[in-house]
């Protein structure tokens, strides 16, 4: 077990560090440049800026090379602590007006000093001022590898009623081969970008007018969504899961009820007028299942209680956070509660991590970091419960992960929602970046509001837990996740279309249609590439395609009832009867293999 302060905070460290000579530099180009806020963040850091002309590519080279001399130069870093009213003194006198807005806040606040950081130069001289809560490194000198890489828009404070400002974003390692080998893995990510491979292999679209965060699904791509969402949901099923299906809409009443209107609006949609009444797109399935669960009472011996529902959810996500399938605003959860008494909550929870294995691993995942977030013991008032119950979850959590063989876990202490502890599971994708899918949360505010109870083998009601449990998270999200993971090139249990049937001439055709015919009887999806253009550009377009198999027919197969095939994967090549190869295909499907 790891307690999640830092992973590593010399690193942190060097890129917030990096972050304030990225705006030393900056300033040194733009003098008039009004400063935002520069963070260390995962792999890197940014700036925000306000600059006199928007920038262009070949301005990083220049601030890198600016950044360079001054990390060259190695510069200290020198904390000192001003006075409110003398941090807003000096703030304006530098003309520096977010930095003014951000300390009247602090003030507000109940803030009485302010921290400021400056770099001083080997004559003693100040090159370079900001006000930050730290830590840097000591001397520019120990800042590491480090690139600029890319410029945004990002609206100040997060506002879009607020002016645009300019983020320059850098990536910072402690060495430069680290830098190399992560700058590497960023090229070969750009191949596997879902939101290119998906229009390059016909698999999603968006469109303006229908809407920002919205996929429709094209015909292949909805074929793949069906057979992950099948796999998972019949999973579900032969794993004690018992399938519910609730309302896209339902009453603000119930949203009130539940808490959503008070915590959550600002990531639900409007309200929809209905005779009188008022309705709200749900954001979650929960309080419908809470419904289902509190129409009838239940005995002690009816728990656990498993519902499972492919159920589609609406959230409100800002326009400049939407990113492709992993950030949208409509999408579908493999949702699933699970209701039971304290006694059976490390069961549950066992087979539910269990089960999440399985799953990820059926997909090709096979590297796992485990993530257990609890509440803060010095500040148990932002959370609600009482004591006995928050113990007994998480003491449960860290038990079944290391019972599970996941000792060194990461220990988040204080990342627990309001409502409960949860176990996040984050999976390494075939090039090590890593994802957060999968989701066991224990919620202690939905039964205590809705009251929810079971009778007790005593005779008296009982309150139960309930653990909201998503191990894909959502179809969209893993779907990106999943068509990078395999860089668009499916197994063939999940490919559109697992073989392409390419006759070498006309003459062939006809055996190519028995040979369709034959797929097709055994359920198999197939496709025939015709004769029309040359062999080379048909087999080049089925490699663009990434189909997992091509069974190329000449004048010898046709006469050997055979097959040539060429797998997309290993590239090899390899002659086989047309019947060998339909059953070695048919028990890769049946297997999951690939």
């Amino acid at each position: 077990m790891a307690k999640k302060t830092s992973a590593a905070p010399d690193i942190e460290r060097m890129r917030h560090s990096c972050a304030h000579v990225l705006a030393q530099a900056v300033l040194e180009m733009f003098p008039e440049a009004k400063l935002g806020f520069g963070p260390a963040i995962e792999n890197g850091f940014y700036y925000d800026f306000d600059l006199p002309r928007t920038l262009i590519p070949e301005d990083l080279p220049i601030l890198e090379k600016k950044m360079k001399h001054i990390v060259k130069q190695s510069q200290t870093f020198r904390v000192e602590a001003k006075p409110i009213d003398k941090s807003i003194a000096f703030l304006k006198k530098i003309k520096q007006d977010y930095k003014v807005e951000a300390v009247n806040e602090l003030k507000k606040e109940g803030f009485d000093s302010i921290t400021f950081y400056e770099n001083i130069n080997q004559k003693g001289e100040v090159t370079f001022v900001d006000m930050c809560e730290g830590p840097h490194v000591e001397k520019t000198g120990q800042i590491g590898a480090f690139k600029l890489t890319h410029t945004a828009g990002a609206y100040w404070r997060g506002d879009e009623k607020r002016p645009m400002l300019q983020r320059i974003y850098g990536v910072g390692f402690p060495t430069q081969q680290e830098l190399d080998d992560y700058l590497k893995q960023m090229e070969e990510a750009k191949k596997r970008d879902h939101r290119r491979l998906g229009v390059d292999l016909g698999l999603f679209i968006f469109d303006d007018e229908v809407g920002p965060g919205l996929p429709l699904w094209l015909p292949k791509g909805a074929y793949v969504r069906h057979k992950i969402m099948e796999f998972a949901f019949n999973t579900y099923l032969s794993n004690g899961y018992d399938p519910v299906c609730t309302p896209h809409i339902a009453s603000a009443a119930l949203w009130s009820h539940s808490g959503h209107l008070d915590f959550y609006s600002e990531s639900m949609y409007g309200p929809i007028k209905i005779d009188e009444d008022e309705y709200r797109l749900k954001p979650m399935n929960c309080p419908l299942h809470v419904k289902m669960y509190n129409s009838s009472t239940k005995s002690y011996r009816e728990l656990p209680v498993r519902w499972t529902e492919m159920g589609t959810v609406y959230r409100y996500e800002r326009s400049g956070t939407l990113h492709g399938l992993t950030r949208v605003r409509g999408f579908t959860q493999d949702d699933a509660h699970i209701i039971c008494r304290p006694d059976q909550l490390k069961e549950e929870l066992a087979k539910a991590l269990k089960l999440t294995l399985y799953i990820l691993n059926t997909f090709g995942f096979e590297n796992f970091e485990m993530n257990v977030s609890v509440r803060d013991p010095e500040n148990k008032a932002k959370f609600i419960g009482d004591d006995d119950r928050w113990d007994h979850a998480e003491n449960t959590l860290k038990e079944v992960l290391e019972e599970s063989g996941f000792k060194n876990y990461v220990y988040d202490i204080g990342g627990a929602v309001f409502y409960g502890p949860k176990i996040d599971v984050k999976v390494a994708d075939s090039i090590g970046r890593k994802w957060q899918l999968s989701t066991m949360q224990v919620d202690f505010n939905l039964p205590t509001k809705f009251g929810m109870t079971y009778v007790g083998e005593d005779g008296k009601d009982h309150t139960p837990f309930m653990i909201h449990r998503a191990l894909l998270g959502s179809l969209e999200r893993f779907m990106g996740v999943l068509i990078e993971h395999y860089g668009g090139a499916f197994p063939a249990w999940l490919a559109p279309v697992p073989v392409i049937i390419i006759p070498v001439a006309q003459a062939h055709e006809k055996y190519a249609n028995q040979v369709l015919e034959d797929f097709k009887k055994a359920g198999i999806r197939a496709e025939i590439s015709p004769s029309n253009d040359t062999l080379g550009k048909r087999i080049r377009e089925s490699e663009m395609k990434k189909i997992p198999y091509m069974a190329v027919i000449g004048e010898k197969e046709v006469k050997d009832k055979s097959l040539t095939i060429r797998d997309y994967k290993t590239k090899n090549q390899e002659t086989m009867k047309t019947a060998k190869f339909l059953d070695r295909l048919q028990k890769e499907i049946a297997d999951r293999n690939g």
